[in-house]
C-alpha cells in the first residue's frame, strides 16, 4: 500500500472511534434525560466492527499481533524467514476464505435490518470480507518483502533481538 492509503486508513479509524465515543457518550446523556437514542448504540456496533478491522490491519503492518517467538528467534535467520513464509501462506489461505464467505454472508444480510436503526445487517457483515481483505494485501505485502530479503541479505532477515546489556558497556 502507499504511504496515503495507510494514513487514511489510520484516519479513518480514528475518525470512526470517535465518533463511536460521541455516540455511546449522546446515548447515555439522552437517556438520562428520559430520552433514549436507541439507535445510537447500533450505529456504535456497526461502527466498532469496522474499527476493529481497521486495527487489526494496522497492528499486523507493525507486526504488533501478540506471538509467542522464544523457539522461533532462536532459529537461525533463513529458517525463521521459512517458517513466516509458511505460516503466512496458512494465514493468507485463512483471510481469503473470509473474504470469499464474508461476501457471501454479506449478500444474505441484505434485507436483513440491523437491530432497530433501520440499517441493513449487510453494512455489519461486509467489514468482514473487506478487513480480510486488507489484512490479506498486508500480509502478503510482508511476506513478498521476507523474500526480496532473503534474495538480498543472506544474514540476516530479522533484525536481532537488542540484548539489555552491551559487553562494551560493562564497567569493572
Amino acid at each position: 500500500m502507499t504511504s496515503w492509503l495507510i494514513k487514511g486508513e489510520g484516519l479513518l479509524a480514528t475518525l470512526l472511534l470517535a465518533i463511536i465515543v460521541l455516540l455511546v457518550f449522546a446515548a447515555g446523556v439522552m437517556r438520562w434525560f428520559g430520552h433514549p437514542l436507541v439507535w445510537s448504540v447500533d450505529l456504535a456496533q456497526l461502527l466498532f466492527v469496522w474499527v476493529s478491522f481497521l486495527g487489526a490491519d494496522m497492528a499486523l503492518r507493525k507486526r504488533a499481533h501478540i506471538g509467542i517467538d522464544y523457539l522461533v528467534k532462536r532459529l537461525p535467520a533463513t529458517a525463521r524467514a521459512a517458517l513466516d513464509l509458511v505460516l503466512g501462506a496458512v494465514v493468507l489461505g485463512f483471510l481469503l476464505t473470509m473474504v470469499v464467505m464474508g461476501y457471501e454472508l454479506t449478500m444474505l444480510n441484505l434485507e436483513r435490518q440491523f437491530g432497530d436503526s433501520g440499517i441493513s445487517y449487510a453494512f455489519v457483515t461486509g467489514a468482514v470480507p473487506a478487513g480480510c481483505l486488507l489484512l490479506s494485501v498486508t500480509l502478503l505485502g510482508q511476506m513478498v518483502r521476507t523474500v526480496r530479503g532473503l534474495r538480498t541479505r543472506p544474514e540476516p532477515v530479522f533484525a536481532p533481538a537488542p540484548s539489555a546489556i552491551h559487553a562494551e558497556e560493562v564497567v569493572p
